[in-house]
């Protein structure tokens, strides 16, 4: 294939033509459903196949104990299924089989570096995953996984030309699911939305496997619904649960949908669903944002202090989650708890979505002068995002700068008006209450 398809972010206008042709080469998946709502009905267990794969790798262990790349891709597992599970014990499992895999081979273990930057980006280390990624690139320097985590870690550190360089070497060596996605991530955050979609749609061509099809078609589905458009987002869930029926992420793009369409209630019906299948803080707090929307403060308080015993518990485990800690703080709890957390998180990685946060935790703590300088951080890349305008529209709007807090909260509800059931609604009481000074 030529060079320059996969020259995505030096040549743009070629690489879109390419894109373009290739796209519409490509075969792909289109799902015909019933028309209203999914049936809401019970989630398998996301993470029985994994749990499944890691007793058959614990097996072939017990046969063969000193296999290092066995103990590392163990390790690599239970990382996989603290992510889903939201269970911070199997941190530890993975620690220990990364660690078996270490002592067994100290030198030249690839294997086991990319494993520890991934429990490390997991951890939000991300300091340390960028070393490990760094380490392992120099031992397999045309590894894809080691590629990964090097890109997730410097994105997440805030180290935007870096990470792009580091997408645009992997695109280079190993066009393919893991290169496209990162891409089109990297792509979105810079503002170029259809591009984005170009790359994700790349990846959906060379995915082979359920769970990489079901993976294109979330994420294809967030791009759609982050720009508002509903029916394709929903297309793009729906062809993804054909793919993968019990997928959690998708499910949770469903719902989305469902809310977005005005019917809380039976997106509270699908939430109930997914979180008793995947309990993630995430999934959690929208589940009680949407009890709030819908007028249920009772159960909405119930699930804030669910969410915060977990939190409670991963802190035990040595794993700090203060994005959604801070999000919960600044808006169901103590805005100036939500400070807190959010300047310890931008400590570790001065990412957009860390600029963000701590501009809005600032922001309901009542220092909008300090908050406005973090979103407009937030928004130096170009990303077209409806919560990051939405936010830098409120802390303007608080410094009584009329003209442009109007300008992004109208940016904000023209890129999503279905951006939050809760914020939605009040960046539009705020346009009006602006019109009227």
């Amino acid at each position: 294939m030529s060079e320059n398809l996969f020259r995505v972010f030096r040549t743009p206008l070629l690489v879109l033509l390419v894109l373009t042709g290739l796209i519409a080469a490509a075969v792909g998946v289109t799902a015909a459903w019933p028309d209203g709502s999914p049936t809401v009905e019970t989630i398998a267990d996301p993470s029985a196949p994994l749990r499944a794969e890691i007793a058959r790798a614990r097996q072939q262990l017990d046969r063969v104990p000193d296999n290092t790349t066995g103990w590392a891709a163990l390790g690599a597992a239970y990382v996989e299924l603290a992510r889903i599970t939201a269970d911070p014990e199997h941190y530890g499992a993975a620690q220990r089989a990364l660690d078996r895999s270490l002592e067994l081979k100290p030198q030249d273990n690839a294997d086991a570096l990319i494993g520890f930057g991934a429990l490390a980006n997991a951890l939000h280390d991300f300091t340390a995953a960028r070393d490990y990624g760094a380490r392992a690139l120099a031992l397999r320097p045309t590894s894809a996984d080691a590629h990964g985590v090097l890109i997730d870690a410097l994105t997440q550190l805030g180290e935007a030309d870096a990470a792009t360089a580091a997408v645009q070497r992997m695109l280079d060596l190993r066009p393919g699911v893991p290169s496209f996605t990162r891409a089109a991530y990297d792509l979105e955050l810079r503002g170029r939305t259809d591009d984005a979609a170009a790359a994700l749609r790349m990846a959906l061509t060379a995915a082979t496997t359920a769970d990489q099809i079901a993976f294109c078609r979330y994420h294809l589905g967030e791009l759609a619904f982050d720009t508002g458009d509903l029916d394709r987002a929903e297309s793009e869930y729906r062809a993804g649960l054909l793919a993968s029926p019990d997928n959690v992420a998708l499910r949770r793009g469903t719902a989305r949908v469902t809310a977005a369409r005005g019917d809380l209630e039976g997106a509270v019906e699908q939430y109930e669903a997914l979180t008793a299948a995947a309990p993630v803080p995430e999934y959690l707090i929208e589940k009680g944002e949407l009890l709030e929307a819908a007028r249920r403060q009772e159960e909405a308080a119930a699930v804030f202090r669910e969410i915060s015993e977990r939190f409670r518990r991963l802190e035990e485990q040595g794993v700090t989650e203060y994005i959604d800690a801070a999000h919960l703080a600044a808006e169901h709890g103590d805005p100036a708890e939500a400070v807190r957390f959010a300047e310890l998180e931008f400590g570790r990685r001065q990412s957009v979505i860390t600029s963000d946060v701590l501009a809005w935790s600032l922001h309901k703590a009542g220092r909008d002068a300090e908050a406005l300088g973090y979103a407009d951080r937030a928004s130096a890349l170009g990303w077209r995002n409806a919560s990051l305008a939405y936010h830098r529209g409120m802390i303007l709007a608080a410094l009584g700068r009329v003209d442009q807090a109007a300008a992004a909260l109208t940016s904000a509800l023209e890129i999503n008006p279905h951006f939050s059931p809760l914020h939605a609604p009040r960046a539009r009481q705020t346009l009006a209450a602006l019109a009227g000074r």
